[in-house]
């Protein structure tokens, strides 16, 4: 039997929802023909969410996994109900529906979802372990691709749990390799995260030497660590939830003409005003945190009379999977913080 490509089949309320939408999905594991099943074997938690999840349960790893199941078991996929986000999974491929197999995929390949959970069918058998400063969770379960769904084999030369953290966020720094031109004015709020540190290369490589990058750090260590990596021709320490202490420290570095190009990677709500406020007029503010209320920022643009093009956080991007590695391969540097961080 085949389902709708884009897993319609799968969601039981309400009707007519795609699954990311919806309230319920089947997470039953009676394959369709055009569906992939996997083994999975750990989360990546979008990092909005994790922290909403580690908040709620004053880092209790014990009510973190409760929580987690539970969202699970009521919804069929991991959907965080307060921030609506999910994040992806790697795993190795158990199955592969009949109208599938001719794909370039094996039973026994191990392979990073690149769709996330919050669209994904889900089920959860036990949870290992949870990794409080990765976001991530190691399970047992498995999981449905469907046929829409794209995934990515996991590189032999990057081990899976880095891979996973650069893939989990592989969208942000590909958008900001299109977006950054030459002799741009970039500012990049939250630059300390995996995101960051990412979209802070891609930035710094694109205009190093005639555009200026500064980043907006609430973390002391965080910025440090951007400031002897070189990721940044500045860092401003600052809160992203105050906008007029961004503004202002935005505008004294940049002597008053603003950024070209805003990207906010700050996992915690109301970051949106600091942003639309540093950009120029006819400037760009990328969007790429869960946390990010675009009711908000729309209506805050227009209040302060910012005309600005707002782009929401689209994880997905032709070759980003890719271009995300190869920051990986380019940068030992930042390999090496991986390594330290996600291994």
């Amino acid at each position: 039997m085949k389902g709708c490509p884009y897993g319609s089949h799968r969601v039981i309320e309400p009707a007519g929802f795609l699954p990311q939408a919806a309230l319920r999905i089947d997470n039953s594991l009676d394959l369709y023909d055009n569906e992939i099943l996997v083994d999975v074997t750990t989360l990546n938690v979008d990092s909005a969410s994790f922290t909403q999840i580690r908040e709620a349960c004053e880092d209790d790893v014990t009510k973190i996994s409760s929580m987690i199941i539970d969202i699970v078991r009521e919804r069929g996929k991991l959907q965080n109900p307060v921030t609506g986000s999910g994040g992806m999974f790697i795993g190795k491929v158990s199955e592969i529906g009949k109208d599938l197999l001719k794909r370039d995929l094996e039973i026994g390949d191990t392979i990073a979802s690149l769709v996330s959970l919050s669209l994904t069918p889900l089920n959860i058998e036990r949870i290992v372990q949870v990794h409080l400063e990765k976001d991530q969770i190691d399970i047992e379960g498995k999981a449905v691709l469907f046929e829409s769904g794209i995934y990515a084999r996991l590189p032999s030369d990057i081990p899976p749990k880095m891979a996973l953290a650069v893939l989990d966020v592989a969208g942000a720094p590909a958008q900001v390799d299109k977006l950054v031109k030459k002799g741009m004015n970039v500012a990049i709020l939250g630059g300390g995260g995996k995101s960051g540190l990412l979209c802070c290369y891609a930035a710094m490589k694109k205009c190093r030497d005639s555009g200026k990058v500064v980043v907006v750090e609430y973390s002391v260590e965080n910025a440090e660590r951007i400031r002897k990596l070189g990721l940044a021709h500045e860092v401003i320490i600052a809160d992203a939830t105050k906008p007029l202490e961004v503004y202002e420290k935005i505008t004294e570095f940049t002597q008053g003409d603003l950024c070209d190009v805003v990207i906010n990677n700050v996992n915690v709500p109301g970051t949106e005003m600091g942003s639309i406020l540093c950009a120029k007029d006819n400037g760009i503010v990328y969007f790429f945190s869960m946390a990010t209320s675009f009711t908000r920022a729309a209506l805050g643009a227009e209040g302060v009379g910012k005309d600005i093009t707002m782009m929401i956080g689209n994880g997905y991007t032709k070759g980003h999977a890719e271009f995300a590695l190869g920051i990986l391969r380019e940068s030992s540097e930042i390999r090496r913080l991986f390594q330290k961080l996600y291994i």
